[in-house]
């Protein structure tokens, strides 16, 4: 209980507030990374209270929604394969692909499992030894490293009929993407507590010495978040740019040690195609070494499921949402034929996704 009053007390909330509002003298852009810190600002009303002269625009840190459309049909296809069992966390489900999801693709008979943790996947593996399990492997780093850990297990137990199809990504690539772009006009960045609980807040340097912006790492209780824009402001104010870290109670400049070790075990750095940003470089984790066996690629080779040109749901402007190129309620679609009980893009189906959270909690709705 005593956490919880901590980190809801209204007086401090109103001290965090009035520090923004009295600091706040000229229009700043500025834009969190991650789908959580959006969904949580949109559910506790912090849009509302922010002053005008502050834009908060969402990144692109939801890794279903950045999940390519021809990821995700080779992902279908793996599941369309006989013999194989693809296990899947259940927002991925129905996250549309070229022709199809996961969802439809179930329906049309393939085996499609919905777990809730990499030991699950484990479990099915140990428990039909003669089904291939694919393990869709969807996240940043912070579910990385739970990954790796089932298949050090599935090395150990010597489980052969473990795969895993890896599209996990890593943030500061995607961020620096961005900025380098120079799409969208920014003048500081809300950095993911969770991810950075992995990285440690140096990953964000370069924002600071690359782009001169400043980056504030900041947790996803309401406090954490007005403090971590309260942040952002006075350093835009006094014209600094400099990585701040407010979430300290869970963030340390180094990260997790322990987690990184696991993830250079078993993962290599390589390319991955983002939604939106398309093929950037050193932003992906693929298998290597002894671990390669594992990789579910290969499955496909030489197959008539093999999927052809991937193609975008029609009408959807999702990759300039994740850009922070385009407010998800000037999408055409949005809330007209785009809803999230019939999505016709991957934002509006997570519950990470920026669209998802403006319907739900938007002042649209």
């Amino acid at each position: 209980m005593r956490y919880v009053d901590e980190f809801r007390d209204p007086a401090r909330a109103r001290a965090l507030l009035q520090r923004i509002h009295d600091r706040a003298r000229r229009p700043v852009q500025l834009m969190e990374f991650c789908g959580t810190h959006t969904h949580a600002m949109f559910r506790h009303g912090i849009r509302q209270l922010l002053p005008p002269s502050i834009t908060m625009l969402s990144g692109p840190g939801c890794p279903v929604c950045v999940t390519s459309a021809a990821d995700l049909d080779r992902a279908i296809a793996l599941a369309s394969l006989p013999g194989v069992t693809l296990a899947t966390f259940g927002d991925m489900l129905r996250v549309p692909g070229s022709r199809g999801s996961l969802q439809t693709a179930r329906a049309a008979g393939a085996d499609v499992r919905v777990i809730y943790s990499s030991l699950d996947a484990l479990e099915i593996a140990r428990r039909e030894p003669a089904q291939t399990v694919v393990l869709l492997g969807v996240g940043f780093e912070t579910t990385a490293p739970t990954m790796a850990a089932a298949l050090l297990q599935a090395e150990k137990e010597g489980l052969e009929n473990l795969r895993l199809y890896s599209l996990h990504k890593l943030t500061p690539p995607a961020m620096a993407a961005i900025l380098r772009s120079g799409e969208v006009a920014l003048d500081g960045i809300l950095a993911p507590g969770h991810v950075s609980a992995i990285i440690g807040s140096s990953a964000w340097e370069f924002v600071a010495r690359d782009f001169a912006l400043p980056c504030t790492v900041a947790g996803f209780e309401p406090l954490d978040t007005l403090q971590g824009i309260a942040d952002l402001v006075e350093q835009c104010e006094a014209g600094i740019a400099q990585v701040h870290n407010t979430y300290g109670r869970g963030v340390r400049a180094a990260g997790n040690p322990a987690a990184q070790a696991l993830l250079a075990k078993v993962f290599e750095v390589s390319e991955a195609e983002w939604r939106g940003l398309g093929r950037v470089p050193a932003s992906g984790l693929a298998l290597c070494g002894r671990f390669r066996r594992f990789d579910a690629t290969p499955l496909l080779e030489g197959h008539s499921l093999e999927p052809a040109e991937a193609r975008e749901p029609a009408g959807c402007r999702c990759g300039e949402v994740l850009r922070g190129v385009l407010d998800p309620t000037r999408c055409p679609l949005f809330g007209r034929v785009c809803t999230p009980d019939q999505p016709v893009g991957p934002c509006m189906v997570s519950s990470e996704g920026s669209c998802a959270a403006h319907y739900r909690y938007g002042e649209a709705r």
